[in-house]
């Protein structure tokens, strides 16, 4: 009964009252900065047969629904792609996410098994214009955290600085060079303010530079402190060749996707760039605290009990 008890007194807990409301404040400027950019909000997909492949290992997350197999959203990065098919300019959602994540992740302090992404596309985009356009989002939005919740920030014995911009860039392979493996705790340890990392090699629907094979138009944002990578995004693969290629080169078995390759082949995707935001992940990172279930009333931590 310990365990329901710390659970409960924690739901109770003026810190986490207080980090609830800081998040409210957090969502209300980042969407209203994107209604202002003339973006419209979807609904989140929750299971669907086709779901962000990853380029990390997790646990099965797949249910049975009659003869289909549905899986649970993981990432809308393919939907978001396939609704500006309508015309949208952009796109963006307060998606669910399921990631059941290896038990060990549960000791970095910024994994859990579901989590809430603030999920943008935007047509016709680059890679800088995502990347400026982030930067806007961050500092306005923890600029009005600092205004309207000193009490509450107080509580957290956080000094939250607005970071300058633009953030200053590295590419992942200097970095790995120059560091080794653990270029991201370092690199963010070693860190005021955030700081962007590009060409990472993974997903098939992140672009190739067509100047520069072997070279992605893709890009993380690493908070400083030590707190790690906050933001994923890239511009996109939108040809149906080219998804093909990259799916082959990859290994993949395309055949759970052979709608979205359709809509490929039909010319329904458009150029577009994007990204996404760990919203528990920029709260703890706000609030400065050690693990990511202190600010989240319902954490799910890898490897955890779990009660509620």
């Amino acid at each position: 009964m310990e365990h329901i008890q710390k659970a409960v007194e924690k739901l109770a807990s003026p810190r986490l009252r207080a980090a609830v409301s800081i998040q409210t404040t957090l969502l209300s400027s980042l969407t209203n900065l994107m209604r202002e950019e003339g973006m419209m909000q979807l609904l989140p997909v929750m299971v669907s047969p086709i779901t962000d492949p990853l380029s990390h290992s997790v646990l099965e997350g797949s249910i049975k629904y009659g003869s289909i197999e549905l899986q649970l959203t993981k990432s809308m990065i393919l939907h978001k792609q396939l609704a500006l098919a309508s015309g949208l300019e952009g796109v963006f959602i307060i998606s669910p996410n399921v990631r059941l994540e290896h038990p060990e992740r549960g000791s970095t302090g910024r994994h859990l098994l579901e989590f809430s992404q603030l999920d943008f596309e935007m047509r016709g985009r680059k890679m800088e214009d995502v990347m400026r356009f982030s930067e806007r989002l961050l500092a306005q939005a923890f600029s009005d955290v600092k205004k309207r919740h000193e009490k509450e920030l107080e509580l957290f014995g956080r000094e939250l600085r607005i970071p300058s911009t633009p953030f200053r860039t590295y590419d992942s392979r200097d970095l790995e060079r120059e560091y080794g493996p653990d270029w991201e705790r370092i690199i963010s340890s070693s860190s005021k303010d955030p700081v962007w990392v590009t060409n990472h090699e993974r997903e098939f629907y992140d672009a190739e530079d067509p100047d520069k094979p072997g070279t992605f138009r893709n890009y993380d944002i690493i908070y400083p402190e030590g707190f790690g990578e906050g933001l994923s995004g890239g511009e996109r693969e939108w040809e149906h060749s080219r998804i093909l290629y990259r799916m082959e080169k990859k290994g993949m078995d395309a055949s759970p996707y052979s709608a979205y390759i359709e809509a490929a082949r039909m010319g329904k995707l458009v150029p577009s760039a994007g990204a996404g935001f760990g919203i528990e992940r920029m709260l703890r990172y706000v609030c400065g605290v050690a693990h990511i279930e202190e600010v989240s009333p319902f954490a799910k931590v890898p490897g955890k009990e779990i009660i509620f």
